[in-house]
């Protein structure tokens, strides 16, 4: 409890250690996760610090551990996971070690895969081959007649041009990518005006890509021709259109004898290409079974030597020197991790740690489990607390699911969130594992225990308002009695129960069921619900500025109380708050069993009414026999209410100015006296010791500094302040009737979905109902689920959001901190891990 009240104590300390356990003490220091370094080398490039050579290093070793994994993901084989035995940052012998392995490894993976490659493309041109040489059989007849000639049989004959010259044709066989055929075609009939006769089939089975395993789609094709020139021509054509040209002999016998020597080719390297995968797949497989502990091991290693960076050396190169910032709760732990770092490499000279006096304004740490988590994590997302500021999250754990329930009251809605949030919370361990759940699933599970409250006081508030799925439950009997006969509640549609004769008694818990039946219910509800949301609003409001006086009894601003919140507390409380006492005395003081006419329900004034009435002062005339007041010197008791609250705002206003200007007076002159003798004191060679963080009234949890702001910037920002609180307690208030207009938005939609979807079911007879019943019931389901639980439940959700971040926090909570990230190893790789 102490630890979320307020952030945690911090101390600024020095850390010296000893440069061969400089590693090992801050790879103990990573594992406690409580230590945030500072940076000592700001003007000093990245490039020129003293372990910048071994953190490339690791950035070589990360490159080659990134290649690996991604042969092993193409080959599918999934990494186990290692999440139950995290290993420790190695030492660095093991670093050798793993960067020898590593290298060899990454070598012998690039020589399988450029071996696997080139045999690949050897097995795709002889796959080529065979295809052109049985899709060709259809291009020739009758081959011994034609005496047809190969262009590249014949490339060194010397009789070929005379032969086509006395009428032999030659050819030119060949694949290419099929979407490039129409053009091809098109482009040899332009350089040959037509005297080319093209040939050409479609593979029906694509091929594969060697070096991305990608199908092509190819064709076969044979160019028919007489000339040396046009052979020429084609041969470039066919290498622009990147065509890949194979011998094909003219004769059939030659052909088959070609093909049977292909085919064995062809198995011979299937087999060398088999072996080649499983030997490449086991040593994957054995790589694979280190590779995660690797990766982890190379980060923290990186990590490490980032964060050694940031130390400084000092002038005898003997003794590295860092700044940080610990909680001091945690200051054994960190000592605790120097010796043991020290201890692990054998230094004889340990490394200590120095508290040191700073001035400067420490980190915002507030130590929370996996149950307050999600509570912070709201209210920070609003912004970081002051140092030492009374943390909201605190009370949020309970406000905020609270008033999230008001506007979502719904026993059976509110189940179905205990139902998912209980889900989340006892299957944690196992949810947590989920790695690609998506960035809402994250949001879902990390604010699981904030879903299991909101749907725990959903049921409660449900069973307040007595609403399951816009239905009430008769528990405990209806208190109302029916004294009409059944004649006359048969032929009349509507019937009064007056409360003086018909109520006997009060409901025991929530609304009495009877409720639900009356056409009144709207009128009444919103009456209840109204009143309601201004008396949670003002409680609300009221404790946000009581926790105002938490900080500045903390940070010593004594004057604060008197001049901030006083005032506040006042202007508040004796407005609406006074509307807020007279609800609950119009409540007691006036009902139907009384036999005094002033205090029959016909005579309640309107609270609104009057308390506009009261701002304005005015007077409305009562009705005959009724009072205009509640009781007796009403009315000068809220004339003094609002004087009262008249006063508070230039007391507001003025106050703190003024109280500024007079101590600023006083300071200046007691520094000028100090100043004539104040280094009179100190001995020769000594200077002044730096003071602590101070919390007072000039420099304490956010508070602005007023040493140096001249006197006019302090007025107007103070007119900002008071302008600002004056006109939000009014806006602010009406905010809080939001809980009433989100629980009337959603009792309606609930009861529409009811009357408009599963009541159309329930009416319905047979089988053929049923099957209906049946269909309808599933619609009803989905509706319900996406539009009242999904839609409803984030509307909920975020007006709640708005309600403690505008209307609480604004009354105390400053928000002017910085976080406190610690060097943290499990930080480190969840933060990758998300990405």
């Amino acid at each position: 409890m102490g630890d979320m009240f307020r952030s945690e104590e911090m101390a600024l300390c020095q850390m010296f250690i000893q440069p061969e356990a400089a590693y090992t003490s801050v790879s103990e220091l990573g594992e406690t996760g409580c230590v945030q370094f500072r940076d000592l080398n700001i003007n000093v490039n990245a490039f020129q610090r003293k372990f910048v050579t071994e953190v490339r290093r690791c950035d070589e070793l990360e490159r080659k551990i990134r290649y690996i994994e991604t042969e092993i993901k193409k080959d599918g084989i999934v990494l186990p996971d290692i999440q139950d035995d995290i290993p420790r940052a190695p030492n660095p012998r093991e670093i050798i070690d793993l960067e020898a392995h590593l290298e060899k490894t990454e070598s012998e993976m690039i020589e399988l895969a450029q071996n696997e490659v080139n045999m690949k493309s050897n097995y795709l041109e002889l796959t080529e081959l065979r295809k052109v040489l049985e899709n060709t059989q259809g291009f020739f007849s009758d081959q011994e007649v034609l005496n047809l000639d190969s262009s590249n049989r014949g490339a060194g004959g010397a009789d070929e041009p005379t032969a086509q010259h006395r009428g032999r044709l030659g050819f030119v066989a060949g694949v290419i990518n099929r979407e490039r055929v129409f053009a091809f075609e098109r482009m040899l009939w332009r350089i040959s005006r037509g005297n080319v006769f093209l040939k050409r089939s479609d593979l029906d089975e694509p091929l594969n890509d060697p070096a991305t395993g990608h199908p092509i789609y190819k064709t076969v094709f044979v160019a028919f021709f007489q000339g040396e020139q046009l052979k020429n021509r084609i041969k470039k054509v066919c290498t622009g259109f990147h065509a890949s040209l194979y011998p094909c002999p003219s004769s059939h016998n030659e052909r088959e004898e070609m093909v049977k020597n292909v085919r064995t080719r062809l198995e011979d390297l299937k087999l060398v290409l088999s072996q080649t995968e499983d030997h490449r797949s086991r040593v994957l497989a054995t790589v694979s079974k280190n590779l995660p502990s690797w990766s982890i091991m190379v980060k923290k290693m990186k990590a490490i030597y980032h964060t050694l960076n940031l130390f400084n050396m000092d002038v005898t190169k003997k003794c590295l020197i860092g700044e940080c910032w610990v909680p001091t709760k945690d200051l054994p732990v960190v000592q605790k991790a120097l010796s043991d770092g020290s201890a692990a490499v054998g230094s004889t000279i340990p490394s200590f740690l120095n508290v040191i006096d700073t001035n400067e304004q420490p980190p915002t740490f507030n130590r929370t489990n996996k149950f307050t988590r999600g509570f912070q994590n709201l209210i920070d997302s609003y912004g970081v607390a002051s140092y030492r500021e009374c943390n909201p999250a605190l009370y949020t754990c309970i406000t905020f699911p609270f008033l999230f329930a008001v506007m979502f009251g719904d026993l059976g809605h509110g189940l179905i969130l205990v139902l998912f949030g209980a889900w989340m919370v006892l299957c944690e361990r196992k949810l947590a594992r989920i790695r690609n759940g998506g960035e809402i699933w994250n949001i879902f599970f990390g604010g699981r225990y904030i879903i299991l409250l909101m749907g725990l006081f959903a049921v409660y508030t449900g069973m307040v308002y007595n609403d399951v799925f816009s239905k009430s439950m008769n528990i405990f009997g209806s208190r109302w009695v029916n004294h009409y006969n059944t004649s006359t509640v048969l032929t009349n549609p509507s019937l009064q129960l007056p409360p003086n004769t018909s109520a006997v008694g009060v409901y025991p818990f929530g609304l009495d069921p009877v409720w639900q039946l009356a056409d009144n219910k709207i009128i009444f509800l919103n009456s209840f619900k109204m009143k309601l949301s201004i008396i949670f609003g003002v409680l609300h409001m009221v404790f946000g500025v009581c926790m105002s006086v938490v900080n500045f009894t903390h940070f010593k601003r004594y004057a604060s109380i008197f001049l901030e919140f006083v005032p506040q507390i006042l202007f508040l409380l004796l407005l609406f708050g006074y509307m807020v006492f007279m609800m609950f005395f119009k409540w007691v003081t006036y009902n139907a069993q009384t036999n005094f006419q002033p205090h029959t329900p016909g005579c309640a004034p309107s609270v609104l009414i009057m308390f506009i009435n009261m701002m304005l002062f005015k007077n409305t005339p009562p009705s005959k026999g009724c009072k205009e007041f509640m009781f007796e010197s009403q009315s000068d008791l809220q004339k003094t209410f609002v004087i009262i609250g008249l006063i508070c705002i230039p007391w507001m206003l003025l106050g703190k100015p003024l109280y500024i200007k007079f101590t600023r007076k006083n300071n200046a002159h007691a520094k000028q006296n100090g100043q004539l003798t104040g280094n009179m004191e100190l001995a020769d060679g000594e200077t002044p010791l730096p003071t602590g963080f101070s919390g007072g009234e000039e420099s304490g949890g956010g508070g602005h500094s007023h040493e140096d702001e001249p006197m006019s910037e302090i007025y107007i920002h103070q007119a900002i302040h008071t302008i600002e609180y004056v006109l939000s307690t009014i806006s602010h208030t009406a905010s809080y009737l939001r809980l009433w207009a989100l629980s009337l938005a959603h009792a309606q939609l609930s009861e529409v979905l009811w009357n408009m979807v599963l009541s159309l079911g329930l009416k319905m007879s047979g089988v053929g109902g049923a099957i209906g019943l049946f269909l309808i019931f599933g619609a009803w389901c989905l509706f319900t689920l996406a539009i009242l639980v999904l839609m409803e439940g984030l509307s909920a959700f975020l007006h709640t959001l708005r309600l403690h971040w505008v209307e609480f926090m604004s009354k105390f909570y400053e928000g002017l901190g910085y976080a406190f990230q610690p060097f943290s190893f499990k930080a480190i790789l969840d933060g990758e891990e998300e990405e």
